[in-house]
């Protein structure tokens, strides 16, 4: 029997080696043809090598973003049987390129965010190519480390700690800008607190006009079209403002009426989200009113309604992801490029339509060989998920990021969509324990009649054991005496465990959230002393 069982074992590590040796060897062949389309097609322009391994590490920060930040995305649809592993891949995949391509900006932010000063570089292009260099490992490192130990992290902080990192080594402290630095941090507080809160209050809000009522169905019928048009809204508005900006002066030209302006307004985003939403209304009327009328009123039932909006969702936010942080893999690759191209620094930088192409397929890449491993975290290792709670998480992802664009809060995707998970963890937490409090109140009662009870034949049994002379009935109810206080006891302490157990409703698992949020506020300084690092050792092997 052992050896069966070790020969199995064996056979177990032997397919599980080689399913990660072809894991592998997918994104080893992806990162050399980059490196060789690179420099082949740039092979006569001087710092070419560079511009070759900068695109190395460019698609390397691509696979690991793929790998990390798109189960933000997709988690909660897998987690909440919406989606299958396989489905949430292809959706991820298919929708996080075409939104990198279609709609990522064609004028990055190379310096990201203002972290750093160019200007003290002194117009020396080399050290800024190192940095970038640096910025880009340095933060592929972290995340491929943070995606190891099953932390999602967010990859622009990623990347803001490994250019601020290489900008300190290369020019000293003075080189950050340190309000910038104090906006970002303010994210790990604004970004959880904003998605957990609005997370939240829409699950209550499903729960009170759905869940709760005694005919489920017919609230349903009412509901379901009002929150999916809700959903739409939101969606259209985001996608709108945030990734229409780099096709929108074409779309003013085809349509006249539009405002003429560089980007869209809030004002046309939230019309156009205005005049989707109606015409979602209307359709889940009729999917919802045909749907209902098959399924059972019963929580089960009416999760089953939430089921394809919550994979529009998926798909929705793995676009706008593409489309938005698609700069963190190929924004320092697209300023490596310019310094190379053009000899000199800029702000701002065009994105080839290649270094693009690095980014868009890299996160792909990433997110199909290494991210089922996030995605189950996501999904279901830190609370448990069905398709309201994912929906409602989903929600908080879209409305929080509009929320805080128009304010002008500092956000970040990752830490918005965890927040939301967090959230409907701590309000189930919060109405099972309203719920049990007459439960506990029953068990505490029930404690005090076994006190009671045990105490009187405690007393009854002393008092027959100091009898001198004792009769059969006497000795016979010693006996008995003796096993109902043995039951009584065993009562007792049954009693005490079901009134621990009620007292500690927990359904966020909180070893999770120390090593998120861990994982959250060092991710910015362990990325800035990796990219240090990084710095001084480019810097050494040139010089």
């Amino acid at each position: 029997m052992e050896i069966l069982t070790v020969n199995k074992m064996e056979k177990e590590a032997l397919k599980g080696s080689g399913i990660d040796f072809i894991r592998l060897g997918f994104a080893l062949f992806f990162m050399v043809a980059v490196l060789a389309y690179s420099f082949l097609s740039m092979g006569s322009v001087p710092n070419s090598m560079f511009l070759a391994i900068a695109a190395l590490f460019g698609a390397y920060m691509a696979m690991n973003i793929g790998a990390n930040d798109v189960a933000n995305n997709v988690g909660p649809a897998v987690g909440s049987k919406a989606l299958t592993m396989g489905g949430a891949i292809i959706i991820a995949a298919v929708f996080e390129a075409a939104g990198a391509l279609i709609a990522g900006g064609d004028v990055v932010k190379t310096i990201k965010k203002g972290i750093i000063d160019i200007g003290a570089f002194g117009g020396n292009v080399d050290p800024f190519i190192w940095a970038m260099m640096a910025a880009l490992l340095a933060a592929a490192l972290w995340l491929n480390f943070a995606t190891i130990i099953k932390a999602p992290v967010s990859t622009t902080h990623s990347i803001v700690g490994g250019v601020m990192g290489a900008g300190i080594a290369a020019a000293g402290f003075g080189i950050v800008n340190w309000l910038t630095m104090a906006k970002i941090a303010s994210s790990w507080i604004i970004s959880p607190i904003l998605g957990g809160i609005i997370a939240a209050l829409f699950l209550l809000a499903i729960k009170k006009t759905m869940v709760f009522k005694k005919d489920k169905i017919q609230a349903a019928i009412k509901w379901v079209p009002v929150f999916v048009a809700i959903m739409s809204w939101a969606f259209i508005t985001y996608l709108t403002l945030k990734g229409l900006k780099k096709v929108w002066p074409d779309i003013v030209d085809i349509f006249i009426f539009l405002p003429d302006t560089k980007k869209p307004t809030f004002a046309v985003a939230a019309i156009f989200g205005l005049i989707i939403a109606i015409v979602v209304y209307m359709f889940m009327r009729t999917v919802v009113n045909k749907k209902a009328a098959g399924i059972e009123n019963t929580r089960a039932g009416v999760n089953t309604l939430f089921t394809v909006p919550l994979i529009f969702a998926a798909a929705l936010l793995s676009f706008a992801h593409g489309a938005n942080d698609v700069a963190n893999a190929i924004g320092p690759l697209a300023a490596i490029n310019d310094a190379v191209v053009t000899g000199g620094i800029s702000a701002k930088a065009g994105i080839p339509l290649w270094v693009m192409g690095v980014g868009a397929i890299g996160i792909a890449m990433g997110l199909a060989l290494y991210g089922p491993k996030l995605i189950k975290t996501v999904g279901s290792e830190i609370t448990e998920l069905d398709q309201m709670r994912a929906f409602s998480v989903a929600m908080a992802a879209s409305i929080t990021v509009i929320i805080a664009s128009q304010l002008g809060l500092p956000v970040s995707s990752t830490h918005i969509a965890i927040g939301g998970i967090f959230g409907v963890g701590f309000l189930r937490e919060y109405l099972e324990t309203t719920n049990v409090k007459e439960d506990m109140a029953h068990e505490r009662e029930e404690i005090a009649d076994e006190k009671k009870l045990l105490k009187a034949y405690s007393r009854e049994l002393k008092t027959l054991d100091a009898k001198e002379q004792k009769t059969k009935e006497d000795y016979e109810r010693i006996v008995n005496l003796y096993k109902m206080i043995n039951d009584e006891e065993i009562n007792l302490k049954d009693a005490k465990k079901n009134l621990k157990s009620s007292e500690k409703v927990q359904y966020v698992k909180r070893d999770a959230i120390k090593k998120i949020i861990a994982a959250w506020v060092i991710t910015v300084p362990a990325a800035s002393v990796i990219s240090a690092l990084i710095f001084f050792m480019i810097k050494g092997i040139v010089l």
